[in-house]
Order: C-alpha cells, then sequence, then structure tokens
C-alpha cells in the first residue's frame, strides 16, 4: 500500500493519502525553537497498516534536514521514537 505523506500549506499539519483519499494526518505546533507532535488520527479502516508510521516518520525526517528538535507531546509520536531509536537524537532534551 502506497501511503503519501505531504505537509499541507501553512505548515500545521502532515496529511496522509492513500489512492488519492485523505486516511490520515499529524498536526504539530512550533514552540521554542523546536517541533511539537500534538495529535496523529488515522482513518479506522486503516489503523494497523502503517499511516500513522508513514506519517511520523515523513515529520520525523523533515525535522532532521531542518535541524530542529521536537517534542512528541503526542502519546502516538512517543511511541513511535521508541520504536525507533534512531530518531531518539531528535527529541528535545526538557
Amino acid at each position: 500500500m502506497q501511503v503519501d505523506v505531504r505537509l499541507l500549506p501553512g505548515g500545521g499539519s502532515y496529511t496522509a493519502e492513500v489512492g488519492g483519499e485523505r486516511v490520515g494526518r499529524l498536526d504539530l505546533s512550533r514552540r521554542d525553537g523546536a517541533i511539537a507532535y500534538t495529535h496523529t488520527e488515522v482513518d479506522p479502516r486503516f489503523e494497523g497498516r502503517g499511516v500513522g508510521g508513514a506519517l511520523v516518520r515523513v515529520a520525523l525526517d523533515d525535522a532532521r534536514s531542518e535541524g530542529a528538535k521536537v517534542v512528541p507531546l503526542c502519546s502516538f509520536v512517543s511511541a513511535w521514537i521508541r520504536k525507533h531509536p534512531e530518531y531518539a537524537d531528535l527529541v528535545k532534551d526538557t
């Protein structure tokens, strides 16, 4: 299944699409020089199929590219980072 993820204009969320249908989103805000991920939502029909992971991976890869630290306020994002320790260096020390 191909999941297409992109940052929406305005930069407040990423959206995930499958076959042109929006099936998920990841909301964010910028705080104190870091990116806070506040909420992840996936259409129940697509849960457990990698949509949430695709959203988080793209968002974190973008944060890495811009040299930003992240604050995983969303429990899904936090759990995803724990399962993928190669992204732990992005988490802002609090």
